[in-house]
């Protein structure tokens, strides 16, 4: 029997790298039934030290071409292999990527999942948007401010786009990041139970076979 190729949803790690706390991820979400392609955006390094992050990320920011190409590429491959839809998902720095590959692919990217990334607030970048958006963030985040999440959440509704924001209220910064120190079970459990629902929402089912 040929096998019917699944859903996929596009990863995209922290500011720390494609570590193995990622690679938890991507078997967990594989676990629920999707086609998980982990990018890696720093070219096989990871950061164990917030400073080594930095510099991997403003390495990043000198380099955004190369990442697009990269976000790219797996898109291309998911629709060779045949998914049947594709999503992305992404954490802190790959939160705001994970928003950047809807803006790449407006109209087929099938939804995206932003946790606590870095958001665009210009109305003429979010216009061609036609992507389902699913944005978890921290109330206590003091990087991605509460205040731009909400200044998001106006461009969104002013546009009149699909986004379901969700804000944890009493928690900080990569909240479902289990190896961080910010890490509050209920919030990671919430946003997770969450994020299935909405791929699920989005993606075409996952067959139980027969």
């Amino acid at each position: 029997d040929m096998v019917e190729p699944l859903p996929a949803v596009i990863m995209i790690h922290e500011w720390w790298g494609l570590n193995d706390n990622i690679r938890a991820m991507a078997d967990r979400l594989a676990a629920a039934g999707y086609m998980v392609l982990a990018v890696d955006l720093y070219g096989g390094r990871t950061a164990a030290t917030p400073s080594d992050a930095r510099t991997l990320m403003m390495e990043l920011l000198e380099n955004q071409e190369q990442a697009e190409e990269n976000l790219r590429q797996a898109h291309a491959f998911l629709q060779e292999v045949g998914a049947p839809g594709v999503a992305s998902i992404g954490w802190c720095l790959g939160g705001h990527w994970s928003l950047r590959t809807a803006l790449l692919f407006p109209e087929r990217l099938d939804a995206a999942v932003i946790y606590y990334g870095q958001v665009i607030l210009d109305e003429e970048e979010l216009a061609p948007l036609q992507v389902p958006l699913l944005g978890l963030f921290a109330e206590e985040d003091t990087g991605i401010r509460l205040e731009s999440v909400q200044a998001f959440r106006s461009a969104m509704d002013e546009l009149e786009k699909d986004l379901t924001l969700k804000i944890y209220p009493d928690v900080g910064h990569a909240f479902a990041n289990p190896t961080g120190n910010n890490f509050d079970r209920e919030a990671a459990e919430d946003a997770w139970a969450l994020t299935l629902e909405f791929l699920a929402d989005h993606l075409p089912s996952v067959s139980s076979g027969g």
